[in-house]
């Protein structure tokens, strides 16, 4: 696949993760014109979140198995209806039912996408990853701008309107790109990828995906809540998460070759280690710019690192099992980061902030060391292409 391929599914990728953050910004406007109790919000967010980590269990492998681009024009498809059912939806059960389709939509075509592009290209993985890693935060970091420019002139259904219309002139990029699809899964396998996990290098990368949204959700969950008990003001805490957003934009393909070339079962356990530290640090900075400061140079080191999760599971999975494996840890890392998101808030009441973050710090660690011990001789290891077979016996069932 050309490098024009690439950048072209990275729009896409970034359209999807583009919903996402319309959705985090609007949820007041939801409360304010649709009158939908504050109780409820979480809900709204949370059943996509869930939906999106059935998806990637129980429909990524059919990507495997000759569907691919099925699996993305029918997930293109469910995530337009669900952004113009949330555009005119003014009650409960339509936007819940809107989220539910788009969550759908969203975990079929990810990992089909990343298959696309593994497969395609497996010389340049490193690259080709990180630089789906950087569309996909640069989509999410788009959505609040499209909801702050649209939204007071032309109301709520504007920016979900104008991501669908985007969205539906990206089908030809599904329609005509060439999508190699010789490398098909024709084993009598369960339909799931559990089986995955009998290779010990998915599980260090399911690990490391967790450890790595662990943090991401901690972060998300109470960094405008900290720095505005800090006496922050609004706009130190948006230029916080967009100095966060921006080295992932920029680094993530040279991350990327970085993990292809010293290894990501290296750089990867490295980075949650070091990100682990700066975590902690944000629990005892008594000052909302030292969380600043920290948060600057967090970024940076997180934008060189945390494509080695992606690079890691391309590296490891059998070439025709890749939709599955990067199902598999995708649904880690959405059940991860959603799970955190409630739990920092629950530590941050209970204990504070030291409490909350110095939780997420150990767990980070835990989780990094134990992905670094697991992957066992696959740290040695940086090859060009995906295995071609499963290093360790897999389960098989009936399909």
């Amino acid at each position: 696949m050309s490098r024009f391929g690439v950048l072209q599914f990275g729009l896409l990728t970034a359209l999807l993760a583009s919903g996402y953050g319309v959705m985090f910004t609007v949820l007041d406007d939801f409360r304010d014109e649709y009158g939908i109790a504050a109780s409820w919000l979480g809900t709204i967010v949370g059943i996509g979140f869930l939906a999106s980590f059935v998806a990637q269990v129980f429909l990524a492998p059919f990507a495997d198995r000759g569907h691919a681009r099925r699996l993305v024009l029918l997930g293109m498809a469910m995530n337009v209806a669900g952004l113009v059912i949330m555009a005119f939806g003014e009650v409960l059960i339509v936007l819940l039912a809107g989220r539910l389709i788009s969550g759908i939509g969203i975990g079929m075509t990810v990992p089909a996408v990343r298959r696309i592009v593994v497969v395609a290209d497996p010389d340049n993985v490193g690259n080709n990853m990180g630089t789906l890693l950087a569309a996909d935060v640069a989509g999410f970091a788009t959505g609040p701008v499209i909801s702050a420019l649209l939204v007071p002139e032309f109301g709520i259904p504007a920016p979900f309107l104008t991501i669908a219309g985007l969205t539906i002139l990206c089908f030809p990029i599904a329609l005509r790109v060439r999508i190699d699809e010789s490398a098909i899964d024709t084993g009598r396998r369960s339909q799931l990828a559990f089986d995955l996990l009998r290779i010990r290098g998915i599980v260090a990368g399911v690990m490391m995906g967790a450890a790595l949204y662990l943090m991401i959700g901690t972060f998300d969950a109470l960094w405008a809540i900290v720095l505005d008990d800090l006496d922050a003001t609004e706009f130190v805490a948006n230029v916080g998460i967009t100095i966060f957003a921006l080295p992932l934009v920029f680094l993530g393909p040279f991350g990327g070759r970085l993990a292809q070339r010293v290894g990501p079962f290296r750089l990867g356990p490295l980075g949650l280690a070091l990100g682990a530290v700066f975590m902690f640090l944000y629990g005892v900075m008594p000052t909302a710019y030292a969380m600043l400061a920290v948060g600057v140079v967090h970024a940076l080191f997180d934008g060189v690192t945390a494509s080695s999760t992606g690079v890691a599971v391309a590296m490891t999975a059998p070439r025709e099992r890749q939709a599955a494996a990067q199902g598999l840890v995708g649904a880690a890392e959405t059940l991860s980061g959603g799970a955190t998101a409630v739990l920092a808030g629950v530590l941050y009441d209970v204990g504070g902030r030291t409490l909350a973050y110095t939780t997420c710090s150990v767990i980070m660690i835990a989780l990094a060391v134990g992905a670094y011990l697991l992957a066992g001789e696959h740290r040695a290891r940086r090859p060009k292409t995906p295995v071609a077979a499963p290093t360790e016996p897999a389960v098989t069932g009936h399909a």
